[in-house]
């Protein structure tokens, strides 16, 4: 695995700049809660040093609801400039994890292209409980924190175009 040892939530403050004015969401699954609410935490963190005040926050029941959640927001508060979903799938004994990790990717691309707004992907979709403690804080660092600099940096380019 590439990212064996390394923790890939280091950026640059440089990054955060010109984004205090921004209006974002988060949307957070409920489901597997000791691994989305860190991530949640990372991302929330970076909007707090970027200065970024005006956020809605939301929850859902698991990941499949994500999509209908972020299509929601958007069509309500059209105000919001992008949003970061997080959630967490861990592959099981069945299919469920394909039909789940499935539908809510391509419900991700589908919004995003409806409204024409970024939302960065804070899905993890593992294979193991570890992986993911692994990628919510523990030694590959916090995605939440990697989801919401790429967030404002979507948000930037689309604000620059």
């Amino acid at each position: 695995m590439a990212t064996v040892g390394l923790d890939l939530s280091e950026f640059s403050r440089e990054m955060l700049k010109n984004t205090d004015d921004f209006k974002v969401g988060i949307i957070v699954s409920n489901w597997n809660s000791d691994i989305t609410q860190p991530l949640a935490k990372g991302a929330m963190d970076v909007f707090a040093l970027a200065g970024i005040s005006d956020i809605i926050k939301l929850h859902v029941p698991g990941s499949f609801e994500l999509p209908l959640a972020a299509n929601m927001l958007f069509d309500r508060h059209s105000r919001i400039d992008g949003i970061v979903v997080i959630g967490n799938v861990i592959q099981g004994e069945t299919k469920h994890f394909d039909f789940v990790c499935q539908g809510l990717t391509q419900g991700i691309m589908d919004v995003m292209l409806k409204f024409n707004k970024p939302i960065s992907f804070c899905v993890l979709t593992d294979l193991n409980r570890q992986q993911s403690i692994d990628r919510s804080g523990g030694k590959h660092g916090n995605k939440g924190v990697e989801c919401a600099v790429a967030l404002l940096q979507m948000i930037k380019l689309q604000k620059e175009l």
